[in-house]
C-alpha cells in the first residue's frame, strides 16, 4: 500500500531527523494499516496527508518551541509579558513545563510538558495523549515517550492517533475538514493539509494503476508462453489533533 519509492518521493528528507524512519513506514504499513481499519487508498491518503503536515513530512517529529520573547507574546499574550518572555526565551524545556503543565495530564512542579510534548506522525501532546495511545498500540509511552519517533512504532503510533481521535469515519467520508478538526482541535493549516491530500491521493492512485498496468503486462506475457524465468500468474500475484498548534512563526531561531 505504500511503496518505498511513493514515500521517497513524498518525505525526500524523510530520514533527517530519524535514522531508517522511512523504511520503518513503508515496512509497517502492511500490517498497520488493515489493523486499525485503513484500508482503501482513500484513507490512507486522508492519514498520510496529515501526518506529512503534521510533522514536516518527517523533518519536525519533535515539536520545536524554540521561541523568541515576542514569539512567546505573540503565541501566548495571555502568559507572557515582556519581562517574562525574555526570561523564558529559547529554552524549550522551561518554555514547555510553563504552556503544558496543569493541563493535558501534565503534572504541575514536573518535566511532564517537556516529555510529553509534541511528537511523531501525528504530534500527540500530553501524558494524557501519551497514555491513551501507548495503550492503544501495547507500549509504555509514559516511561519512554521517545518510542513515538522509534522508525519501528512510528506508522502505528500515529495511525492509532488517528483512531483515537475519531477521524476514520470522516477519512472515509473524503471529508478533510472534519479528519483536520479531530486530529488538529481546529482547521490550523487546513490549506496545506488538504494541498498534502491531493498529492497523497495522485501517488497512491498511480501506485494502483501501475500495478495493475504491470500485472496485465505479466498475463499477457504468459499467454503469449514470454515469461522469461519469472513466476506463474497463479502463485505469483498474491497511516491532532494536536492541543497546541505549531506556530507559523516561532519568533526566529
Amino acid at each position: 500500500m505504500l511503496a518505498s519509492d511513493i514515500m521517497r518521493k513524498m518525505w525526500p528528507r524523510g530520514d533527517t531527523k530519524v535514522r531508517g524512519l522511512v523504511d520503518g513506514i513503508v515496512a509497517a504499513a502492511p500490517s498497520v494499516f488493515p489493523k486499525y481499519g485503513l484500508t482503501s487508498n482513500l484513507v490512507v491518503a486522508h492519514a498520510m496527508a496529515q501526518f506529512s503536515h503534521e510533522c514536516g513530512a518527517g523533518i519536525e517529529v519533535i515539536e520545536n518551541l524554540n521561541y523568541s520573547a515576542q514569539g512567546l507574546i505573540n503565541t501566548w499574550p495571555t502568559r507572557f509579558d515582556a519581562a517574562k518572555a525574555a526570561a523564558f526565551a529559547h529554552d524549550q524545556r522551561k518554555i514547555a513545563n510553563e504552556v503544558y503543565n496543569g493541563r493535558m495530564g501534565n503534572r504541575v512542579g514536573t518535566d511532564d510538558g517537556w516529555n510529553f510534548r509534541g511528537r511523531g506522525g501525528s504530534q500527540v501532546t500530553g501524558r494524557d495523549g501519551y497514555d491513551k495511545l501507548g495503550q492503544k498500540v501495547g507500549l509504555n509511552l509514559i516511561n519512554q515517550p521517545e518510542l513515538v519517533n522509534n522508525p519501528f512504532h512510528f506508522l502505528e503510533c500515529a495511525v492509532g492517533d488517528f483512531i483515537i481521535s475519531n477521524c476514520l469515519s470522516f477519512a472515509e467520508h473524503d471529508d478533510v475538514r472534519g479528519v483536520t478538526f479531530h486530529l488538529n482541535g481546529g482547521f490550523i493549516g487546513l490549506s496545506e493539509r488538504t494541498a498534502w491530500l491531493a498529492r497523497w491521493k495522485a501517488a497512491l492512485n498511480n501506485q494502483g494503476a501501475a500495478a495493475h498496468g504491470a500485472a496485465s503486462d505479466r498475463r499477457r506475457v504468459v499467454r503469449l508462453g514470454h515469461c522469461g524465468g519469472c513466476e506463474s500468474i497463479s502463485t505469483g500475484e498474491r497511516s491532532r489533533r494536536r492541543w497546541q498548534s505549531r506556530s507559523a512563526d516561532y519568533g526566529g531561531a
